[in-house]
């Protein structure tokens, strides 16, 4: 807690901004980008520790949130019900997020994180209030997106044993990268 990780993973989605230096993802200086909205909703989906659902919309309106724009803008129902059955979830696509369990939300996150076929996944604690089994079906779903799908995923987490899922492990102390 307070090392930091948060604000990089905000650096990287451009959502936050540093005082100096430079910011490159996918080869783009995010220093320069001219529309960093426009960036984020083509190119990273976000996969927040609590879900970020809007209560008042469906687990079908959630996922399609971010693609009003993007490539699927004009067929928004066949693509968030692709990612949706993808991810178990078809049935419950008229629910909404408080008729869903802890887990069944997170993977509505992930549904809604790849609605554009980000190239980068960028996840902040997502199994943080998971039970052990939900956590572990969390985390086999990530790994096969980075291995069948090529999305890189940087995934922020407290716990070792979810970090010891990753390919490349970066450790970060009080602000500063100590390790990776």
């Amino acid at each position: 807690s307070g090392s930091g990780k948060s604000t990089l993973l905000n650096m990287i989605g451009a959502l936050d901004r540093p005082d100096s230096g430079m910011i490159k993802v996918a080869g783009r200086n995010l220093m320069k980008e001219k529309d960093l909205s426009s960036f984020r909703a083509r190119e990273i989906g976000f996969i927040f520790q609590l879900h970020n659902l809007i209560p008042n919309l469906t687990v079908l309106e959630n996922v399609e949130i971010p693609m009003f724009e993007g490539p699927y803008k004009d067929n928004m129902d066949e693509r968030a019900m692709e990612l949706l059955e993808y991810l178990g979830l078809a049935e419950k696509s008229n629910r909404l997020p408080s008729e869903l369990s802890g887990g069944e939300r997170q993977r509505v996150a992930i549904a809604r994180a790849l609605a554009n076929d980000p190239t980068i996944i960028l996840a902040d604690e997502p199994t943080g209030s998971l039970d052990s089994k939900t956590e572990k079906k969390i985390l086999e779903k990530l790994k096969e997106l980075n291995r069948e799908h090529n999305v890189t995923i940087v995934l922020v987490t407290h716990d070792p044993r979810v970090a010891s899922m990753a390919s490349r492990i970066i450790k970060i102390l009080d602000g500063k990268i100590v390790g990776g």
